[in-house]
């Protein structure tokens, strides 16, 4: 991480970007944004193509680090080239999300980001997935924020109750009954 004049880390109030080629994508990419909001950690979002304004996509990937960005996610359809294009130019985590479009059903651009050539990793998540998308930042944030990572064991908590809730309502009120009410 970056020092402060302190030498203390320098924490950005927007330490992850995320990215779309087009947005037809903000739809699927909101969710992530979402996600960040419920932990109250900041974020960047843009509209940009690795093909139509490749020259913008790298001035931001290079300046990511000095604006205080500490992970990307970039989603992209079709041949997906976005992601791996910000991971050849920055030595951040990328986190790509392959989106649903095109007549392969965002199998395309899953491939497309998976397949990076040795040297250049992305990390992936499935076709569409932007909530997991986030909470891989905030589990990557959190290896150097306990807060976040506090956050997030409540945040898991949360989900095993919700299961459990749902067990015991189906054991008392059996499967039927519980069909009825969903």
């Amino acid at each position: 991480m970056a020092e402060s004049k302190d030498n203390e880390p320098y924490v950005s109030s927007s330490p992850v970007w995320i990215i779309m080629g087009s947005d037809s994508d903000l739809r699927i990419m909101s969710e992530a944004a979402k996600i960040l909001e419920s932990f109250a950690v900041g974020f960047e979002m843009s509209i940009a193509s690795a093909h139509r304004s490749t020259d913008y996509v790298l001035e931001q990937t290079r300046s990511a680090v000095e604006r205080g960005v500490r992970v990307i996610i970039a989603g992209a359809g079709l041949a997906a080239h976005l992601p791996g294009v910000i991971a050849a130019a920055t030595p951040l985590p990328v986190i790509g999300i392959p989106l649903q479009s095109g007549a392969l059903a965002g199998q395309d651009a899953l491939y497309s980001i998976v397949q990076m050539p040795p040297g250049i990793p992305v990390a992936t998540v499935g076709i569409g997935a932007a909530q997991n998308a986030a909470l891989l930042a905030l589990r990557i944030l959190g290896c150097y924020d306990v807060v976040i990572r506090d956050d997030l064991v409540k945040y898991s908590q949360k989900m095993r109750d919700a299961v459990l809730d749902k067990n015991a309502k189906l054991a008392s009120i059996g499967f039927r009954q519980y069909l009825e009410g969903m």
